[in-house]
């Protein structure tokens, strides 16, 4: 990991839009399969994660990993 935590924003692009001004790396994702490959396949240096809520739905089970990145679920 670099010396600068990167914070990814991950779920439907239209309810993270004004994420990425605030620095987040946005990772779009419209479907429940696209959020699990999006999930695997953030990159190492990501850590934290914003999900939208549907995205949080889609990764019950994935999310309790400790090697995971943190998550923080948007309310919906």
């Amino acid at each position: 990991m670099s010396g600068r935590a990167v914070i990814a924003a991950l779920g439907a692009p239209e309810i993270l839009a004004g994420y990425e001004l605030a620095g987040a790396r946005l990772v779009p994702a419209k479907t429940d399969e696209d959020v699990r490959q999006a999930w695997f396949a953030l990159p190492e240096d990501t850590a934290v994660v914003l999900l939208t809520a549907d995205a949080a739905a889609a990764l019950a089970g994935h999310l309790d990993n400790a090697a995971a990145p943190l998550t923080v679920a948007l309310p919906a």
